[in-house]
């Protein structure tokens, strides 16, 4: 059935941190910093809000070791915590991308807050630049997971993560709900080959003057921050599937006479397949499927692919 769910990514511009300020101070001025950013889209309590890669990490130009080692040691968990008490105040779920020290290492790491405030899991990137592993001496993360929240799965992505096919590959056969995206960089065309691969909408988190964005699972984007403001918020519903048009468009017009808005679909042209939603409650994606005998975008490529396998074993190709 109908499942609308508000998310939200906000950003902004690493903070410089003058090498004369004491770590404490820039610690409380990074927690002034975000609960700024977060006003400018926390009243209107999104489900979700996403926030950049390494959020609470100061920018110094050579990034010395000590200095951020000192930094890392006084923050603890302080940040996450403010987060914590804000995903509480107003009852939303925040994934949070920061730095992370564990016994086993340390981690860059996208903790997910519940609407508690709780922490209800926790992606690690996998793929690590060699600043982060020379300078900050980062771990690489054990591999693609998703993070159950109370409205859908969702699967954790950072930065450089979206370089590499395999782990798409991974995230793509968890079948997530939503991809959250953490970063420094935008990643361009991959944002969209990332959504339309995992079948999954998609919001990123990118550091300015990169643009933030929220898309579909066709990877076209729903809403985006702009030059101006660094944060944007937008619905989507999660109770959509993807279909090809083969076999399936004919019975569009009978879907359309049956359920007029209630059943969205939405074609975006060139791709040969069409997303379609449920816009009433009580009425399943899954059932409108089922009752016109559609067939699912990734069924109809499996048929296609076994029809060849078929027919290379018989050697006719």
């Amino acid at each position: 059935m109908v499942n609308r769910v508000t998310v939200a990514a906000v950003s902004a511009f690493a903070q410089p941190w003058d090498e004369q300020v004491k770590p404490a101070d820039v610690v409380d001025r990074m927690i002034t910093h975000w609960g700024e950013r977060l006003e400018t889209v926390i009243h209107q309590r999104p489900d979700l809000l996403v926030l950049p890669e390494y959020c609470d990490r100061p920018y110094v130009a050579t990034y010395p070791r000590d200095l951020l080692e000192e930094y890392y040691a006084i923050r603890g968990d302080r940040i996450r915590d403010f987060f914590a008490e804000k995903a509480a105040e107003f009852g939303i779920n925040i994934a949070y991308s920061a730095s992370r020290d564990t016994p086993a290492g340390r981690f860059n790491s996208t903790q997910f807050l519940g609407r508690d405030g709780a922490v209800v899991g926790v992606y690690d990137k996998c793929f690590i630049t060699d600043g982060e592993r020379s300078v900050m001496g980062v771990t690489p993360g054990a591999g693609a997971r998703t993070v159950q929240l109370d409205f859908g799965s969702v699967a954790g992505t950072i930065c450089f993560d979206l370089n590499f096919e395999e782990l798409l590959v991974d995230v793509a056969r968890l079948r997530p709900d939503l991809v959250v995206f953490s970063s420094a960089f935008h990643g361009g065309y991959l944002q969209s080959h990332w959504a339309y691969t995992a079948r999954a909408h998609f919001v990123g988190a990118i550091y300015p003057p990169s643009k933030s964005a929220v898309l579909n699972p066709f990877g076209e984007v729903i809403s985006t921050s702009t030059n101006y403001r660094h944060e944007t918020i937008a619905e989507i519903n999660l109770d959509s599937a993807l279909i090809h048009i083969d076999f399936n468009g004919v019975k569009f017009n009978a879907i359309r006479r049956e359920y007029g808005r209630d059943v969205r679909i939405h074609d975006p042209g060139s791709i040969g397949a069409v997303m379609i939603s449920s816009e009433r409650d009580g009425l399943s994606i899954d059932e409108v499927i089922d009752r016109f005998e559609l067939v699912r975008l990734d069924d109809y490529f499996t048929r296609v692919r076994t029809f060849r396998a078929d027919a290379s074993r018989a050697g006719t190709v």
